[in-house]
């Protein structure tokens, strides 16, 4: 990926001086054109969100007496995937987020597919802080895998020192990205005795967990 980057001619000048240095957000600057609403069409897209306008643990305060104006523009509103419906985002502790994101299984290169994913991932991140919130961002690396193994048979190598290259190859990509790093890069093969120890609470009946074993493999649902 880093050397299709560096190949790709962009078709627009970016600056970051117009924005917030917490969201370092992109500015694209088209074509001119009479109408001014289309030179500058992300921060028109940002233009409500007052980043003058104090913050305090991600709610907006009115300067005047310290509280939460009733209409605020910097709502965050996010879809949940369990009501299917775009519902204001509401932390389960006042001014801290958790937010684990799927990483990468490493095995091979990363692809456009994964630019894309993490690119928006990186930019919830960002305005999750921005909005004031202390934010526990977990990103993990899955380095223990089938595929692993089979690919590192092929090539004769090692199968944690192959993933371990293609994990090195992916920071580098989310750099060249201008991604954040998280605040925790687990890796699967660090946690063995804690994968195990979940699997056996689940198949006893200490975790909540829908279940079946096939074949010496334990596939589980949380509900």
């Amino acid at each position: 990926m880093g050397t299709l980057l560096k190949c790709y001619k962009p078709l627009f000048s970016i600056r970051f001086s117009s924005f917030p240095s917490s969201l370092r957000t992109f500015q694209l600057r088209t074509h001119p054109s009479n109408n001014p609403r289309r030179r500058n069409p992300i921060r028109r897209c940002f233009s409500s969100l007052s980043p003058s306008q104090p913050l305090i643990n991600g709610k907006s305060v009115d300067k005047r007496n310290g509280t939460r104006p009733a209409s605020s523009s910097t709502e965050l509103w996010l879809h949940n995937t369990m009501s299917k419906k775009k519902e204001v985002f509401k932390p389960k502790v006042e001014g801290k987020v958790g937010m684990y994101v799927c990483g990468v299984t490493a095995y091979d290169l990363s692809h456009i597919g994964h630019a894309r994913v993490y690119v928006i991932f990186d930019v919830l991140y960002r305005y999750l802080k921005h909005l004031g919130y202390e934010v526990c961002y977990v990103r993990n690396f899955t380095d223990v895998d089938d595929k692993i193994i089979a690919r590192a048979n092929e090539l004769g190598e090692d199968p944690i020192s192959l993933s371990r290259c293609y994990c090195d190859e992916f920071n580098q990509d989310m750099v060249h990205l201008h991604c954040l790093p998280p605040s925790v890069e687990p890796r699967v093969s660090d946690h063995i005795p804690q994968i195990i120890d979940m699997i056996k609470q689940v198949i006893s009946g200490l975790m909540i967990a829908c279940f079946f074993v096939h074949f010496q493999h334990v596939f589980f649902g949380v509900p």
